[in-house]
């Protein structure tokens, strides 16, 4: 078994698997089951912590509340104005509108390239 010592939200994911698989209160033997499938150490500390913090909580209406936190909270997107101006430009036979595909294209590169970053899911 690996021990990981970064920082990730695998105990809260294994939580969650559990809870999806229809396990209402998984208990820490439960996602200990989970991460050692997949040859992950739980840290016994954190994995307490959530079971303390879960326990007696339904797990729909902490994603609810969760989803709503996060739909009034700010997200920049201040760029996306800019694709509005482009189309009048294409619809009045500017030449302008060629230009405008060329990025496009490079965009399309870089998430090609990005396909594969060597690492898996419970990396």
């Amino acid at each position: 078994m690996r021990t990981d010592t970064s920082p990730k939200m695998k105990h809260l994911a294994a939580y969650l698997l559990l809870g999806l698989g229809g396990n209402t209160s998984p208990s820490a033997e439960d996602v200990k089951g989970v991460l050692s499938s997949v040859g992950i150490d739980a840290d016994e500390e954190r994995l307490d912590k959530l079971i303390k913090e879960l326990e007696g909580k339904d797990l729909q209406e902490l994603i609810q509340e969760g989803s709503q936190k996060l739909a009034s909270v700010p997200s920049g997107g201040g760029g996306g104005g800019a694709g509005g101006a482009a189309a009048p430009a294409a619809a009045a036979g500017g030449d302008d509108a060629a230009p405008a595909a060329k990025p496009a294209e490079k965009e399309e590169e870089k998430e090609e390239s990005d396909e594969d970053m060597g690492f898996g899911l419970f990396d």
